[in-house]
């Protein structure tokens, strides 16, 4: 935090209200030494996140059980102000059948095509968030695609 008076934290219950509401996020894990980030999509499950994948790197780390990070970030044109919600926990396979069509009912279909028959669960131990006005855009200036120009457009 910036201690900026437009600069507020999330409590808990907002966290999980937007982690709730969206589908993809960027899955941060330490490969060989230095993290390296992964978009996923995902659906939350017993106060967990859950996301498939194919083998490869990402599974292989999620194996390990190591640090892991997630984040989930918006902006709202309406109040002109964006968000942020970061976790931090462990990650682990979900091998259990019964586990595994439990998250399925929740609608967790992988975006990319392929085969993904391996379920992630990160279970979190901290949950942090934070809400902040944004600056108004230089209109002549900012670029044509950043999403704060909407409101003058």
């Amino acid at each position: 935090m910036n201690g900026l008076p437009n600069d507020s934290k999330l409590t808990f219950d907002q966290c999980w209200e937007l982690l709730a509401s969206s589908v993809v996020g960027r899955l941060a894990l330490v490969v060989n030494g230095h993290p390296e980030i992964f978009p996923v999509n995902f659906v939350l499950e017993r106060r967990s996140l859950v996301f498939r994948t194919a083998p490869g790197t990402k599974l292989w780390e999620s194996t390990k059980q190591g640090p892991a990070a997630f984040e989930i970030d918006g902006y709202e044109l309406a109040t002109q102000e964006a968000w942020s919600v970061i976790v931090r926990g462990t990650t682990s396979l979900i091998q259990d059948p019964d586990e595994q069509a439990a998250v399925d009912t929740l609608g967790l279909e992988p975006w990319e095509p392929g085969t993904k028959p391996h379920y992630v669960r990160l279970s979190p131990q901290a949950l942090t968030g934070r809400r902040f006005k944004v600056n108004a855009p230089d209109v002549w200036n900012t670029r044509t695609n950043d999403q704060r120009r909407a409101s003058f457009e």
